[in-house]
């Protein structure tokens, strides 16, 4: 059974990328979804609860470092545990 007493709050923004001012790794022990608009995303890299979006691959475009291009999608975001 999954108990969420010892589980760390979301903050607002999170970040999966490392370098990244906002990447929390106490969360990602744990297995994180997202929802957006009532429907479970499983390719989110960033998001924003307060300002409502989130960042997703913009298909198979690299950037001159090699990592993938970022599409802002908005609408309504809400973390969970699975």
């Amino acid at each position: 059974m999954n108990d969420t007493a010892h589980l760390p709050p979301f903050p607002d923004r999170l970040s999966v990328d490392p370098r990244s001012p906002y990447y929390n790794e106490a969360i990602f022990q744990h297995d994180v979804g997202i929802k957006l608009n009532d429907r479970v995303r499983t390719e989110v890299e960033e998001y924003c609860i307060s300002e409502g979006w989130i960042k997703i691959p913009a298909g198979k475009a690299l950037d001159r470092k090699g990592n993938p291009l970022m599409t802002k999608v908005k609408g309504k975001v809400e973390p969970f545990y699975r």
